[in-house]
């Protein structure tokens, strides 16, 4: 009995996608085209996002030199980061910016969507399946202030996608930090040092951390220097666009 339940469900799930596209067919947000591949994007601005070519194995900090073998930037090399390896496809440039602002500050849910189905994509093919997923927390003042997370918002379209487990429990971000975005680069640091912590044990060996976006790592640094504490043996992490 019970092991038929989840089939069934499944196809309760997959009648209703189907009816959705029929009824909301994809629409691409950025020109109103018709949307491609169920996703709303069209191929012609999708072909024109700004996709990561070369860059950092660990932090994927954009590189201008070429190689055929993994490449480590100087910061990695001289100071690495408690994480292991960045995948990040786009550049946070033109329509990324726009997508991830807009999510961000204007609560753009479609956004989210796309942004988690763009995601799930480059990853499909090119980064090993963890145990779980962890979105970055926000604090619980700036959580009500914004009223969701848009980290966790992409990470449930990429755990959906991609058949992995959402682990939205065991991390919370204890220190209401200010926003970093027009902080320099060591005041970042000194911003997250210890902003984070584990309410509850951790099981997962490898771990994916999720984020809109990366600027310069030290937030994932310090959220995967807790797990790491915590014995997780790998820690990635997945965003949408590296600045």
């Amino acid at each position: 009995m019970n092991t038929r339940r989840p089939v069934q469900r499944i196809k309760v799930y997959n009648w209703l996608d189907i009816i959705q596209k029929h009824l909301l067919p994809a629409t691409c947000i950025l020109c109103n085209s018709p949307g491609q591949a169920g996703h709303d994007i069209c191929d012609t601005c999708l072909q024109h996002l700004p996709r990561v070519v070369l860059c950092c194995h660990q932090c994927a900090e954009i590189l201008e030199t070429q190689s055929s073998w993994p490449m480590l930037c100087g910061r990695c090399l001289s100071h690495p980061p408690a994480y292991d390896r960045t995948y990040a496809p786009f550049i946070y440039q033109g329509a990324i910016r726009h997508l991830i602002t807009t999510l961000k500050f204007g609560a753009d849910y479609k956004n989210a969507r796309l942004l988690g189905h763009l995601l799930s994509d480059y990853l499909h093919d090119s980064a090993d399946k963890p145990d779980c997923i962890i979105p970055i927390p926000l604090h619980k003042s700036r959580y009500r202030e914004r009223g969701f997370n848009q980290a966790i918002e992409i990470a449930r379209i990429v755990s959906k996608e991609l058949q992995i487990p959402l682990d939205l429990d065991s991390c919370i971000r204890h220190r209401d930090t200010p926003h970093q975005i027009a902080l320099p680069a060591k005041q970042r640091r000194k911003n997250m040092k210890n902003a984070f912590s584990l309410r509850k044990p951790i099981t997962a060996q490898h771990v994916a951390i999720i984020d809109d976006v990366m600027t310069t790592g030290t937030t994932a640094h310090e959220l995967a220097v807790v797990l790491k504490k915590a014995g997780v043996t790998r820690v990635d992490v997945w965003v949408v666009a590296r600045a």
